[in-house]
């Protein structure tokens, strides 16, 4: 499998096109909400992803459950997947998104942490540490104003969702360093689904939530784009991108999705836009070439 030790313009590309869809995905979720609770949202998109996923190896030849040695962390994996998700959308009913947008994005931080620690040939440089803090303070920026004296409530959603962003480093940093990145990615992500689709709509139902309150020709497609765009293209593509390029350079991307999540918020739910966010996002850009940039020779 060829993999690379930078990003190319291929995956640049792919990664602004993932960006750009999971930060539509936060409108989707908001849009679904009345008529669908939040973890049921997650593990209904579960569910019908591995469906897709499971159609798509069919087609593909692609085989899902031969022995390959990847049932352990394939499960593992899948806890955790799982679990992320679980928090993230607990955590949102304690604590405003805007406030469980910077507490969820350390997740990078950690990714590349532990990819300079435990993953040859992904360590960064000082330079590129520093682009990564260049594009955290793009979301301060963004985000900033919110993280107020929080209330007790609001301190338990940001611990969920910092737990949130824990796990989601831990998932991607499971896949690169076992043999899930020398398979199919089709196979990591079936593991991921299927985990998922079997526990959040337990967790779902242990918290309390109503499940399917209204079924609205919006609503389902919200969920059909949760389901088909996010959990299974743009989910394929990303695990397809983590088999190919170092995790912390990808992870330098995922900073630009809440600053979409929120130009699509204003295009389509009418929110407001500040000029602070343009601001923002030429910090998040800066940050993102400084980690992608080409090393000079004699350079930190």
């Amino acid at each position: 499998m060829d993999r690379k030790n930078h990003l190319d313009a291929q995956a640049m590309i792919l990664m602004l096109v993932l960006c750009m869809a999971w930060g539509l995905q936060q409108v989707a979720i908001k849009v679904a909400m009345s008529g669908v609770s939040p973890v049921w949202q997650a593990g209904l998109r579960s569910i019908g992803a591995t469906l897709l996923v499971w159609a798509w190896a069919a087609h593909k030849g692609i085989r899902l459950f031969e022995r390959d040695g990847t049932l352990f962390p394939g499960l593992l994996s899948a806890a955790l997947f799982a679990g992320e998700f679980a928090f993230i959308y607990w955590g949102l009913g304690y604590t405003s998104a805007s406030r469980g947008v910077v507490f969820l994005y350390t997740a990078p931080f950690m990714v590349a942490f532990g990819a300079h620690c435990f993953l040859p040939g992904e360590r960064l440089r000082p330079m590129q540490w520093l682009g990564l803090a260049f594009a955290f303070a793009g979301i301060l920026a963004a985000f900033g104003e919110s993280l107020g004296m929080p209330t007790r409530r609001q301190l338990l959603g940001d611990g969920m969702l910092f737990l949130g962003a824990v796990l989601w480093a831990a998932t991607t940093l499971v896949i690169k360093s076992s043999r899930l990145s020398k398979v199919n990615p089709a196979k990591t992500l079936f593991y991921q689904l299927a985990g998922s689709a079997l526990a959040l709509p337990c967790v779902a139902l242990a918290l309390g939530e109503p499940g399917v309150i209204a079924l609205t020709p919006l609503t389902l497609l919200s969920i059909a784009y949760q389901t088909a765009l996010i959990a299974f293209a743009s989910y394929l593509a990303w695990f397809w991108l983590l088999t190919h390029y170092p995790a912390g350079r990808l992870a330098a991307f995922s900073f630009l999705t809440p600053l979409f999540g929120v130009l699509a918020g204003a295009l389509l739910l009418g929110e407001h836009v500040g000029p602070v966010l343009a601001a923002a996002l030429g910090l998040v850009v800066f940050g993102i070439w400084l980690v992608n940039r080409p090393p000079r020779r004699g350079s930190l």
